[in-house]
């Protein structure tokens, strides 16, 4: 697996905040995503076992006086499926009391900016869209700093209708996703799958339609077109699409593309530090200020360590405590709590014991 690393040019420093906002134009979009330089990197952990990593019992004295800054991952951290969190709108507010900014991260890419931003509203979640980073997001970012767009060529899309808004705000011609999710291919004998010459990238992001037309598809692109380079929003092994189990996730379809290419994906979503450098660059954000939170610690928490973050998971997602203090587990966050509303506990103790 390899991970988009980007080094953010002075001209990203220039550009509007309207360039974070779901309805601006393609073009702000383009001067927004002015980031320079990228190249791939493979990644290695190098973290120490978890056996003294510490649970927040302190909140007030060891995290929130050190931290300005919180980037929350969404599933398992504020949402699971489509039921928010008991007590996670009173703690985004009190955190903003205090003065704390905030960012949500996401590596689910079937919604865009919009999209995420209607489901916090429908979740009564106030949470402006400048706040709200996803993956699909980042991968058209991608494609935006490595000048896809002038090569001439399309994108077929593994994926949801997040990663085709956003790559309708760069103007990059794509094809597949939903449409494509009834398809199946002529396998009876001489049977062949045509695919278009001129697809130079193929997205993979989580995909609740996937079939072996997309897979097909994808695969001869990638191994028939010179060239074609190989995307995936994340590689989660599990998600969050209901509060009663967990799901196969994105590394699911990532996988299966893999398997029938032999090609390694170039990874734009966490851990990769495409978003963190945009972040930093573009608000002037002090890293050793801020904190990462989530529920994973593949992805979010190395985020967070890869990156020079804080880091904190929590275990109202995927992650068991269990897990994290075992001695097989070699990624080590800062601290731990069961969830974000531990950031208050004090607080909340005060008010179960006056109650």
């Amino acid at each position: 697996m390899h991970i988009a690393r980007s080094s953010l040019s002075a001209a990203l420093m220039a550009t509007s905040v309207r360039a974070f906002s779901p309805a601006a134009s393609s073009s702000s979009f383009r001067s927004s995503a002015a980031i320079s330089n990228l190249s791939s990197r493979t990644f290695s952990s190098t973290t120490s076992l978890n056996a003294n990593v510490l649970k927040l019992t302190e909140p007030a004295k060891d995290l929130l006086p050190d931290v300005d800054v919180f980037i929350f991952d969404c599933d398992g951290v504020i949402w699971r499926g489509d039921s928010v969190i008991e007590g996670i709108p009173e703690t985004l507010e009190k955190l903003r009391a205090l003065g704390k900014k905030m960012y949500f991260v996401t590596n689910n890419s079937t919604k865009s900016r919009k999209g995420y931003k209607k489901k916090f509203d429908s979740l009564g979640l106030d949470v402006p869209a400048e706040e709200i980073f996803s993956s699909s997001f980042a991968a058209a970012a991608y494609l935006e700093q490595t000048n896809f767009k002038e090569s001439g060529k399309k994108v077929y899309v593994v994926g949801e209708v997040g990663i085709q808004e956003e790559l309708d705000l760069i103007g990059v011609p794509h094809f597949g996703g939903p449409e494509d999710g009834g398809k199946q291919p002529d396998m009876g004998p001489g049977g062949a799958l045509p695919h278009d010459s001129d697809v130079g990238a193929v997205i993979v992001g989580f995909d609740r339609n996937i079939n072996y037309y997309k897979i097909q598809y994808a695969q001869l692109c990638i191994n028939e077109n010179p060239g074609c380079e190989f995307i995936a929003t994340n590689t989660d092994a599990v998600t969050h699409l209901t509060d009663a189990q967990e799901w196969a996730g994105n590394g699911s379809m990532v996988g299966a593309i893999k398997g029938c290419t032999g090609q390694e994906p170039t990874v734009v979503g966490k851990p990769s530090p495409l978003m963190i450098d945009y972040l930093c660059s573009k608000l002037g954000l002090d890293k050793g200020r801020i904190c990462m939170v989530g529920d994973r610690l593949d992805t979010d928490i190395l985020f967070g360590t890869d990156n020079g973050l804080k880091s904190l998971l929590v275990l109202s997602g995927v992650t068991t405590e269990e897990k994290l203090l075992s001695q097989e587990n070699t990624i080590t966050p800062d601290y731990y709590a069961d969830s974000i509303v531990d950031f208050f506990v004090d607080e909340n103790a005060k008010v179960e014991a006056s109650a």
